[in-house]
Parts: structure tokens; sequence; C-alpha cells
């Protein structure tokens, strides 16, 4: 029985990590490939985590069948960020998963360490030992705040030549990096949809304007009424004469997602609010006063119902 190759685990993690950082990635890559020169078999199980995708691994063992797995809600997690990675080991020739915390577990724990994560293991409150992140410092409430960790890679890359297997002279080639291709679409417009992903509402960031963006601002902006405003509408999407009456007055001096929305429906609707930040300064009013006067409202920089509702229609 031959070991499985160390490019077999990495493609393997690769996919399952999905978009996680890049130096996340690439330190991951990385364990892997000294792991697998200790006769360590290691792979990743999971990397980036929509807030979706949280919320229904949160509800496990709570309100869906099956055993509790995370402490954390979504947007509290920082797999939700792409900061964070799971770990397990795999038998000899990697059809078996291997979930026992023995040596080389905290072996693969000790390499990722030295390459910059810390480790869930290490954790005095819970366990977490399949669990690695890179946080650069930063937590949770400051990443749902928009902020990112600013990482680098601290290590020369492992070359994998002429990795000896455990059968003995099987050569590993060291993968190509594939060139990365280049983002498309508006970049104004994928920082909303990355926003809106990060938000809880997966949908796709190509940087085109479209319904699925749209509507998922709708339920963003919903949502957002309901929690601040207690106006118990039904987060769908699709704006209605209840959405209409709920939305409040937006001005300058406002920050905060109700702002986001705000300045990412102006930009739809052809006018440029300046950064997607969620300020609302002056690029943000001279866009609005522009929206209100083309579409001939009265003219005040304020973003009231009326100018509310011409932007949702």
């Amino acid at each position: 029985m031959s070991r499985v190759s160390l490019q077999t685990l990495i493609d393997r993690s690769v996919r399952n990590m999905g978009a996680v950082h890049e130096v996340v990635k690439l330190s991951a890559i990385e364990m892997i490939k000294r792991a697998y020169a200790e006769g360590i078999n290691v792979q990743i199980s999971s990397g980036y985590r929509s807030y979706a995708e949280q919320t229904k691994l949160y509800n496990q063992g709570r309100t869906t069948p099956g055993n509790i797995v995370t402490n954390a809600r979504a947007g509290y997690s920082n797999h939700n960020f792409g900061v964070a990675i799971d770990y397990f080991l795999t038998n000899h020739d990697g059809s078996k998963a291997v979930w026992t915390v023995n040596a080389q577990w905290r072996r693969v724990a000790a390499i990722g360490k030295q390459l910059g994560f810390s480790w869930g293991g290490d954790w005095t409150s819970f366990k977490d030992y399949p669990h690695l992140e890179m946080t650069g410092g930063l937590t949770t409430a400051q990443m749902r705040a928009g902020q990112r960790p600013n990482l680098k890679i601290n290590f020369t890359p492992t070359k994998v030549e002429n990795v000896e297997t455990e059968t003995g002279g099987t050569q590993v080639t060291e993968p190509k990096p594939k060139p990365k291709p280049k983002p498309s679409g508006d970049p104004f417009i994928r920082s909303v949809q990355t926003w809106s992903c990060n938000y809880g509402y997966d949908i796709t960031v190509d940087g085109l304007k479209g319904p699925e963006t749209r509507k998922a601002l709708v339920k963003i902006l919903q949502n957002e009424l309901n929690k601040q405003f207690k106006a118990a509408l039904i987060v769908d999407g699709v704006p209605g004469p209840k959405t209409y009456a709920a939305v409040v007055n937006v001005r300058k001096g406002a920050k905060g997602n109700l702002t986001r929305v705000l300045q990412a429906l102006l930009y739809m609707a052809g006018q440029n609010p300046g950064p997607f930040d969620g300020h609302f300064g002056n690029g943000t009013e001279k866009a609005v006063r522009a929206f209100q006067r083309a579409k001939g409202l009265g003219v005040d920089g304020v973003a009231g119902k009326n100018t509310w509702k011409a932007l949702l229609q």
C-alpha cells in the first residue's frame, strides 16, 4: 500500500480551505509539506465559512440534529473572516481521517505555531484541537467592523522534490503556482459584494451590478431596520410599502450599515458617494443631492423616505 502523495493532501486541503487569506493558505500548505517530510500526513478540513454556513454549524446539536461542534455564532468565528483553518491527520494511504490527538497531532500544531498560527489546543476555556488561526492581533469585533489583519509570510517555502515515502524513493514534484486570475468587474461593486457576504448573504463576488447584489442590499437594509428600529419587516430582499414606511432619515455624520447600504445603492444608481466605508461625509451628501436632483426630488442631501423609495425601486 503506497503512501498518499503530498500533492493529493495539498489539493484536498486547498479545496477545503476556500477563500481564506492568502498568507493563511500558503502557511497551511507549508505546514503540510513540513509534516509530510516528517512522515505525518495532515490535511485541512475547513477554512473560510460564510455567515450562513456558520449559523448552520452553530445550530447543530441545538436546533438541528447532531453534536455541538462550535460555540461561535455567525460573525464570532475567525473562520468567517478567512483567517482560520481546521486540520486532521490521515492514515498511510490517505483513505481515512484520523482524529486522535496524539504526538503526531501535537507535532503538526507545533509546526503550525512555528509558521505563525495560534493553536486552539492551547486555549484554556475551550480546547479546539483541530483549530489554527492567524488574527494579526485583531478581535472578531474589529473584523466584523471591517478591519482585516496585515499578515505576512515569515518562512522560506520548503522544497519538496525527492521526498522519500515509506515505500521508498517516490518523487514528489513541487507544485507550480497557478497564476492568479485578475479580479473582474467594478472594484466598488466587488467591495459591496464582499461586505454582503461577510454580513451573511452568500452572493457571487463578480463586480457586476445585478439583481443578486441588489437583493442582498435590501435584505441588509430590512435586517438593520429590524435590529435598530424594531421595524418587524420580513427580510426577503423585496422592497415594498412596509419597507418604504420603515426607512429612516440618514444624514451627514451618520455611520454604520445603513449608510453602507445607502452608499451602495447610490453607486448602483450612477452616483459616486466616495469610499464605501459607512461614513456619511461630503462625498455621500454630494451623491445624495445629485440623485435627488436627477429624480426630481427635494434636494436637501438627506436620505429620507422619498429618496430611499426612489433608490429601492
